[in-house]
């Protein structure tokens, strides 16, 4: 499909089907995301994709508590994709301490749009998710203490009947300016 079907498609996916994720696919997907574009070239990131699927659940169960019930659909999901943030190049650094921006999160934005839309080309659905328990994940993934989870994506197929709804977004005048806010 060409670019612009591509992201009309592409939708955050809360229902899967109990069908494992082909290991093919999920190689085109960590290779989307080894060629996203970042600052100074830095692809400040390490993805780890959970499928095994009793470790998958447990990763699952800690987006969620008695509180906050919305990430409950994660559990359906067959695969778990988590984006750790690592240390920029020295350059990114000093450019981002003198400009006071967070290059790195940037970066993982865009690495993650790039699994994104390669899962939707791939037939897959996804939905990033940014409510999580960080410190149980790290446990549970042995992430060391010093690094920090940017998102997590879930990753699988969505039922057949799955619904392509109306995205809603703001009227084009309100986000876009052309030579002027």
């Amino acid at each position: 499909m060409n670019f612009e079907e591509l992201i009309k498609q592409r939708q955050s996916v809360r229902k899967y089907q109990n069908k494992r994720v082909e290991r093919e696919k999920i190689d085109q997907l960590a290779e989307a995301v080894r060629l996203a574009p970042s600052a100074c070239n830095s692809q400040p990131w390490k993805l780890i994709i959970v499928d095994e699927p009793m470790l998958k659940t447990k990763v699952a169960e800690a987006t969620f508590n008695p509180l906050v019930s919305f990430n409950k659909f994660t559990v359906e999901a067959p695969v778990i994709a988590v984006l750790v943030i690592e240390k920029p190049k020295l350059i990114t650094q000093i450019g981002g301490n003198i400009k006071n921006q967070e290059y790195p999160l940037y970066d993982i934005g865009i690495a993650a749009a790039h699994f994104c839309l390669q899962a939707t080309d791939l037939g897959l659905g996804t939905c990033m998710i940014g409510w999580f328990d960080e410190k149980k994940i790290k446990t549970l993934l042995h992430i060391p203490q010093n690094k920090k989870i940017g998102l997590l994506i879930t990753l699988g197929y969505p039922p057949e009947d799955y619904k392509q709804r109306k995205k809603i977004r703001k009227p084009a005048e309100q986000i876009y300016g052309l030579n002027s806010y």
